[in-house]
């Protein structure tokens, strides 16, 4: 007998909903919200009034690009956390109606777990490019930085992680400084195309074990543009190329030396990586090197599966759904964890 999942994502500000039947994936509908461009960041309020307009929509369409009808579903798996509580609220309140109304569990869903499971998401029967166990997983985004070693599907242990920000947010914050506009780490990924990565050096962090830190490169960044616009007030304007391509290259670095330092110690060459930066070139290019140098069998997700979506967490709702990991209807969203 099949076994069909609906997913629901609403942790941040993309509303998805995902169909997921056998681990093969049938539907995945984003609807982005393009409101807090304006405003530099997300704004949690706005983000929740238009989760509740499009998660019906989005949910309807996602049930009929599958082909199914809703009384096929098995269970409605939903993102509890991490996430901001008013958007996660949202899709936690749809989920309990929706499985009320179907008589169907819930399957509670960690975000953060759901970035790693991305890797074993079938878009048809026959694809086999899922990651062997054990193997690392560098998971990197707006508001995580860590080093997973994944032992199984439902075994996960954190090896390292940001002490203070995340890779995304060092993107993010720095190219605020610069005036690129939000969001800002992909305009810092299409302007370091364009640019030299050895044209400044910034600060990077002596932290021991495989955790990380971004706090003084943005602040190195930071001053080196006070410093240098002291000088001419021109000066980011005429090297903004060359001063995303810095700043992506000592990111990248960074990231890369610890991931590269976990491999060795633990013996694993099964590297994967995941999240929104996972999107980002230039990590990309990291990984095909490090993977032709020294022989690491990488997986890096398609870009739909990179940034949150509901593909993600129907596929984590399917594994959880084989051990029959429900959760209560009185099951509360959490806005911080981790795995």
């Amino acid at each position: 007998m099949s076994i069909t999942i609906l997913g629901i994502e609403s942790s941040c500000d993309d509303t998805s909903a995902a169909v997921i039947r056998d681990g093969v994936l049938l539907s995945n509908v984003i609807a982005s919200q393009a409101v807090h461009e304006a405003y530099g960041g997300v704004v949690p309020e706005l983000a929740s009034r238009a989760h509740q307009q499009n998660i019906i929509p989005v949910v309807g369409e996602a049930v009929k690009r599958a082909g199914i009808d809703k009384t096929e579903l098995n269970a409605v798996a939903f993102t509890r956390g991490p996430g901001l509580l008013g958007s996660l609220l949202v899709g936690t309140s749809f989920a309990k109606g929706l499985a009320t109304s179907l008589d169907i569990p819930m399957v509670e869903v960690n975000h953060l777990q759901a970035h790693v499971l991305a890797h074993f998401i079938k878009e048809t029967p026959e694809d086999k490019n899922q990651p062997d166990f054990p193997f690392l997983c560098l998971l990197v985004s707006g508001g995580n930085s860590q080093i997973i070693k994944v032992n199984a599907y439902n075994e996960m242990e954190v090896i390292g992680q940001t002490i203070d920000d995340a890779a995304g947010e060092a993107f993010d914050k720095c190219a605020k400084v610069m005036g690129l506009g939000y969001p800002g780490g992909p305009i810092v990924n299409r302007l370091a195309n364009e640019g030299n990565p050895k044209a400044f050096a910034f600060s990077k962090p002596h932290i021991p074990g495989y955790d990380y830190s971004f706090s003084g490169l943005k602040t190195s960044f930071l001053y080196r543009l006070r410093d240098e616009l002291e000088k001419d007030p021109g000066f980011i304007e005429k090297n903004k190329a060359d001063l995303c391509a810095s700043l992506q290259a000592t990111v990248i670095d960074i990231l890369m030396n610890k991931l590269r330092k976990a491999a060795k110690d633990f013996g694993i060459c099964e590297v994967a990586v995941a999240g929104g930066v996972s999107a980002n070139t230039g990590l990309r290019d990291a990984f095909h090197e490090h993977a032709e140098k020294l022989g690491w069998k990488i997986h890096i997700p398609k870009f739909a599966f990179t940034t949150d979506n509901a593909a993600m967490v129907a596929m984590t709702g399917y594994y959880k759904y084989l051990d029959q990991e429900f959760c209560p209807m009185d099951a509360v969203p959490f806005s911080r964890v981790v795995i």
